[in-house]
């Protein structure tokens, strides 16, 4: 029996009947062993992603501004491309003192119904949300604010669980209390993003989609979740977006 139920949280991650979560409860609960992940696909995924994107973004001297911040998993590969300021955004209080114990000089905001307060129109010169999309329900308010804050000129950075893999069942889960915790999330395509960006003015730069492929075999291997691999095998699980506001004065 304690096979089977073992078995069953590995798998869970693709059960649509796993109950969900709110996203700040549930990350307020996974935010002490959020960074003790070492086999975390879309971890190890997002990170390949995100790092090649920023490869294209001059961010020295920049104000960055991250939205869904969490533990700040990007922050040192961005600290040491010496930015003049990075500020941070989540809904999770218990992500936001993580980040802080490890970045004790942050600027942090819990963040409350998308707004992103103290922030001024056209402050920032890079805006990035990571593994985040999916959990806001009024995307089309959350993006506009993310806009608002961008300078002309400005770059925008986002990554998250591919919206055709959350179609399929996908879900996000961590185990808490030797139960199943799945948070909650919306679809929203990546044509409705790139239709709300283009109201926006925002201009696309590149889009990258990764599938599950052979490179992802050995996380599967390491919970012997090996049917779930053949299953999903060829599924698109993450896709990266870089977007630009124009600068009317160039």
């Amino acid at each position: 029996m304690r096979v089977f139920q073992k078995l069953k949280r590995r798998l869970s991650t693709f059960l649509p009947s796993v109950k969900e979560t709110e996203p700040a409860s549930a990350y307020n609960l996974w935010a002490a062993s959020y960074d003790s992940q070492p086999d975390n696909l879309m971890l190890a995924l997002d990170e390949q992603l995100f790092s090649g994107l920023l490869n294209n973004v001059n961010v020295q001297n920049k104000i960055v501004a991250d939205i869904g911040c969490g533990t700040g998993r990007h922050w040192k590969k961005i600290m040491d491309r010496d930015p003049k300021k990075i500020i941070g955004f989540d809904v999770s209080q218990g992500m936001l003192q993580i980040l802080q114990q490890k970045f004790p000089q942050a600027e942090t905001h819990l963040l409350i119904n998308d707004e992103l307060q103290g922030l001024q129109n056209e402050s920032c010169d890079l805006v990035f949300s990571t593994l985040t999309i999916a959990h806001i329900e009024n995307i089309n308010k959350a993006i506009a604010e993310w806009s608002r804050i961008l300078k002309p000129g400005g770059d925008m950075i986002i990554t998250d669980y591919h919206p055709k893999a959350l179609s399929k069942g996908g879900k996000r889960t961590f185990s808490y209390n030797r139960k199943t915790v799945a948070v909650k999330n919306y679809v929203h395509t990546i044509e409705l993003i790139k239709e709300i960006t283009q109201r926006l003015g925002l201009q696309e730069m590149g889009l990258v989609e990764k599938s599950i492929d052979d490179s992802a075999k050995p996380y599967y291997e390491k919970q012997n979740a090996l049917s779930v691999f053949e299953a999903w095998k060829g599924m698109p699980i993450i896709y990266g977006l870089h977007l630009k506001k124009p600068d009317a004065s160039l």
